[in-house]
């Protein structure tokens, strides 16, 4: 090949390779352009992704926030609202009354909700909620959505909202019983509540409701369906108390009285000291009698002034007039049977076979009763006898006590005492006197044993007295005296004669005179007026005193001129004379106290300077409770309690208009 094509061939070579790489070089620079702007609109597409994503972030957060704010708010309302419910509720007076007026019982004479009672529960919302944020994140609540609220008034008066509580025009409406006592009441109170709602952040949310709640409240009185209740049920019962303008009664005697008291005549009050009843007081009779010195008036009403003087009971259960009647025991009889065979006959029972059962015969005490050397009723010079049998008749052993108590065939001074035995268990001795013969009674519950003693001659029988009238059989004794107690006491002033877990029952013929204090080793109730039940000094301990026929006489030795007798004392019959079945007094009693309560057909004048009635709330608290055999009235249970808390009834807030505030 010539020179000249060997140039022309390197020549076009080289030119060659010079245009390749000029575009190899353009190409490179276009593609760094397009990754320039691919870049670009990736970063502006994030820009507007993130602008979006915050923006809908701050939508989000605002929408939750306020809703958080709103919820928390209208969770304030629910609850002021309930407030306000409960509020009317709890500020009704629920002493027991059977209706509201001037004319009502103590704690009666006014209406059931206080006047300003608006300002009251309005003042106790504000001061829970209207102060500081109240959080709702509490209890269940404790990790749920964070929230709080406050109960306050914002703005003013024509252009905000203020929290307001009011009764409506033309409430309350009343309605009325014969006596005038207004027995039902319907309140209607409106309201105004203003929340507060917060959540997370600043944002708050404020709501306000109007509304109406209603209220009514009914006087509500007990059914009138025949009971059996014992006499021990009452603080102080009277059969006659004859109302204004009769003689001879008598008032009270002022003094703190406790318990359930009713009488089938008219309550007698004078001046001079004050009265204090804490339990519902009811009478037969439509006026209670009011004595300013020899000049007695009858009213409908719970207390008096005349000519400048007032007397005014407290009644703090209620004073209930116009009561059916409560009859009376017909007989003792009941007590004379259940110290035969420990059961008794009832009053006007069937227990002994016979819808109106006779004292038992002397054919049929005979073959229940003996004395301590095992001679039969009527024949023993002491006249002290128990029911207990010799060989296996009717017995599971001989020498076993069969019945219920002790039996007096002669007039007796009766000494009541506690001891223990050689193991320490607690004994109930009674040492009876007839004449010459003194005769010592010892009932060990826990050994089982009761051991008569009576001269050189001491007798030991298995078992103790029983009263077996309920399901079960418990000890407890019926000491009857056929003729008059001549002295009843315990060993001496302040010291105990009933001992724990003893229940007795001591009862005659004719008159019990009470010579000095007969009292429980430990009390069951505090000597106060408050009258409260001591559930630690609670054994079942128990007594009553009671005769059909004759009076209950009290009298002191003691330098104090004091006296007490615990257990619940009856003096009532049917057959009773005028003279007879009340309690009377022997000389002069400074204080006598009284822990059970008094029951008598006739009440007497009796020379005590105070005379307090300490209730055993026992005999109410604990269902069938009372000394053992003692006798009972069949009454309506309205007459011991007439009256009760009232009904209540607080409708749910009706709401009228509601609205929703927001602020930043």
């Amino acid at each position: 090949m010539s020179k000249a094509n060997r140039y022309r061939r390197a020549t076009r070579k080289a030119y060659r390779q010079t245009h390749i790489a000029a575009q190899s070089s353009n190409e490179s620079g276009a593609a760094l352009i397009i990754v320039l702007l691919l870049l670009t609109m990736m970063s502006a597409l994030g820009v507007m992704m993130a602008y979006s994503v915050n923006s809908d972030m701050m939508i989000n957060g605002y929408y939750g926030n306020y809703r958080g704010s709103f919820y928390a708010a209208d969770s304030g309302l629910n609850i002021a609202r309930q407030v306000l419910v409960n509020q009317i509720a709890a500020n009704v007076n629920t002493t027991p009354c059977t209706g509201w007026g001037s004319g009502g019982a103590t704690g009666c004479t006014s209406d059931p909700l206080p006047a300003n009672v608006s300002t009251t529960i309005l003042n106790y919302i504000t001061s829970q909620y209207g102060g500081s944020f109240s959080s709702l994140n509490s209890g269940d609540a404790t990790n749920s959505w964070r929230g709080s609220f406050q109960i306050a008034s914002w703005g003013t008066s024509t252009a905000g909202c203020t929290n307001s509580l009011g009764p409506a025009s033309g409430y309350p409406k009343t309605t009325q019983n014969a006596q005038g006592l207004n027995t039902s009441y319907i309140y209607q109170y409106n309201y105004i509540l203003c929340a507060l709602g917060q959540a997370q952040s600043l944002t708050q949310v404020k709501i306000q409701e109007s509304g109406s709640i209603i209220a009514t409240i009914n006087a509500q009185t007990s059914t009138t369906q025949q009971t059996t209740t014992s006499f021990a049920a009452f603080g102080a019962f009277i059969n006659n108390y004859p109302p204004c303008p009769a003689q001879g009664s008598g008032p009270l005697v002022p003094g703190t009285m406790t318990g359930p008291m009713f009488t089938n005549g008219a309550w007698q009050f004078a001046t001079g000291g004050s009265y204090i009843f804490t339990d519902p007081v009811g009478q037969t009779n439509a006026n209670a009698d009011y004595w300013f010195g020899n000049n007695c008036i009858a009213s409908p009403t719970s207390s008096y002034t005349h000519n400048g003087q007032t007397i005014k009971p407290t009644f703090e259960g209620g004073l209930n007039l116009s009561q059916p009647t409560a009859p009376l025991p017909p007989n003792d009889y009941s007590q004379q049977w259940a110290v035969l065979d420990g059961k008794g006959c009832g009053e006007g029972g069937t227990t002994c076979g016979q819808s109106t059962p006779p004292a038992p015969s002397s054919a049929q005490m005979s073959a229940a009763l003996k004395d301590v050397s095992g001679t039969s009723y009527p024949n023993s010079s002491s006249g002290v006898y128990l029911p207990y049998c010799t060989g296996t008749t009717n017995c599971t052993s001989p020498n076993t006590v069969n019945g219920g108590g002790i039996w007096v065939d002669k007039n007796a001074t009766i000494q009541l005492s506690i001891g223990t035995d050689a193991s320490s268990n607690p004994t109930q001795i009674y040492t009876i006197t007839t004449g010459s013969t003194v005769t010592t009674i010892t009932t060990n519950i826990t050994a089982n044993t009761t051991t008569v003693t009576s001269g050189n001659t001491t007798l030991n029988l298995t078992g103790v007295p029983e009263n077996l009238t309920g399901s079960s059989p418990q000890p407890g004794t019926l000491l009857y005296v056929n003729g008059t107690i001549n002295s009843l006491s315990g060993p001496g002033q302040g010291q105990p004669a009933i001992q724990n877990y003893s229940q007795v029952t001591i009862a005659a013929a004719s008159d019990i005179k009470i010579t000095g204090d007969v009292i429980y080793k430990q009390e069951p109730v505090t000597m106060d007026a408050n009258d409260t039940y001591i559930p630690a000094n609670d054994t079942n301990q128990v007594l009553g005193i009671f005769t059909a026929n004759g009076n209950i006489n009290l009298s002191t030795s003691y330098s104090n001129k004091n006296l007490e007798v615990d257990g619940s004392l009856a003096a009532i019959g049917q057959n009773c004379a005028a003279n007879s079945c009340g309690f009377t007094a022997s000389g002069s009693i400074n204080t006598f106290n009284n822990v059970g309560g008094q029951i008598q057909s006739n009440i007497f004048s009796a020379n005590m300077q105070t005379e307090n009635t300490y209730f055993d709330r026992r005999f109410t608290q604990k269902q069938g409770f009372a000394p053992p055999w003692f006798p009972s009235t069949t009454l309506p249970t309205v007459d011991v309690q007439n009256a009760q808390a009232p009904q209540v009834i607080v409708s749910q807030p009706q709401r009228l208009s509601w609205s929703v505030t927001p602020q930043n």
